[in-house]
């Protein structure tokens, strides 16, 4: 199949080079033009790591053209692009044609959906609760792939598009995805926001500073507990709504091929295995400008919804604002436009199922 790729960063290098692997046929797309301009001018695209091979994919130079070329679309890009990216496809998606949102956030999904309704299109868009493939990109031509998730959570909108889903995603990237209960169970699965908050916050003045730090290595004893507790407030909240969610215990197991244990020894032991990888370099970085706004809010508000508060959501997102000098929930521009805050529980639900 072909597949569009709405993206040119590490996740999106790492999808491409997998869907090459598997026989399968991906077509990159930078909105501005500059993460694919090597590959455009005739370069080939580098994975290493968990991925090995070199290969030259092919390059659309507009979402018209990525879109209508393709067999399905997906969405690669960090969740500050997402509205942006749904607004340059909406009006080129055909009836039938699938859409990926490649770690589903901020319900994208449902503004995807009002959008393909407004134009009385029909179409499945399937939401992923994390990313294929770990990594960054090395260079413009080049991402390095830490490693390959071997489980994906995954739910359609609307929900009765779930086995077309399942199906479809199973043939371009194997068997390695679990059917989740709607978009609200997906919505709850996203654990790099609190994942990321507790290790940016206590290395911050590491990523201020430039410093070269490894983040497996310094999810120490005490940074470890932060993060369970962060996943108990968001399995609480998933409880309250009848969600089945992944732990972040289970998350690293199945991210990472590790045996269970405390989050603080699982990340040593990754740390060992040379595979801890290394923390951002400075503040302007998607652990924060992404997931602040895109992952922590969303939590908080559906925490308040459900009647269980996410304290230490809500303390964590505080203190990264006061540090950044601004409130970052403001810097979320999909929630408004759906107005989540304003929902009741209900109606969120329904919403969740059917679609907008």
């Amino acid at each position: 199949m072909r597949v569009g790729i709405l993206g040119a960063g590490g996740i999106a290098f790492g999808a491409a080079a997998y869907l090459h692997l598997n026989g399968h046929e991906p077509i990159l797309w930078s909105p501005s033009g500059r993460g694919t301009a090597e590959l455009s001018a005739g370069a080939s695209l580098k994975a290493s790591g968990a991925l090995d091979l070199s290969f030259r994919p092919r390059i659309a130079s507009s979402a018209e053209e990525v879109i209508t070329g393709s067999d399905v679309a997906m969405l690669a890009m960090p969740g500050n692009a997402h509205r942006m990216a749904i607004e340059a496809i909406a009006g080129n998606l055909r009836d039938g044609q699938p859409t990926i949102i490649s770690s589903h956030l901020s319900f994208g999904a449902l503004y995807l959906s009002r959008l393909l309704s407004e134009r009385g299109i029909k179409a499945p868009i399937i939401a992923w609760g994390t990313t294929l493939t770990t990594g960054r990109k090395q260079g413009p031509t080049e991402v390095g792939v830490n490693s390959v998730r071997s489980k994906i959570d995954l739910a359609t909108v609307p929900e009765s598009d779930i086995e077309v889903g399942h199906t479809l995603c199973t043939a371009l990237f194997g068997d390695r995805f679990v059917r989740r209960d709607g978009l609200l169970a997906i919505s709850l699965s996203n654990l790099n926001p609190q994942n990321h908050l507790a290790i940016s916050l206590f290395n911050l003045t590491r990523m201020e500073r430039g410093e070269r730090w490894g983040q497996a290595e310094n999810v120490t004893a005490s940074v470890g507990r932060v993060m369970e507790e962060l996943d108990a407030e968001r399995l609480a909240i998933a409880a309250e709504f009848g969600v089945s969610v992944r732990s972040i215990k289970e998350h690293y197991s199945f991210s990472y091929q590790l045996p269970i244990a405390s989050i603080a020894e699982m990340n040593q032991e990754l740390h060992q295995r040379g595979r801890g990888g290394f923390g951002p370099t400075t503040t302007e970085s998607r652990y924060v400008l992404e997931d602040a706004p895109f992952g922590l809010w969303p939590t908080i508000l559906l925490g308040r919804l459900a009647g269980r508060p996410a304290s230490l959501h809500e303390a964590g997102l505080a203190l990264l604002s006061a540090a950044y000098g601004r409130p970052l929930a403001g810097d979320n521009d999909l929630l408004p436009l759906l107005e989540i805050q304003d929902l009741s529980r209900d109606r969120l639900q329904e919403l969740a199922r059917i679609g907008a």
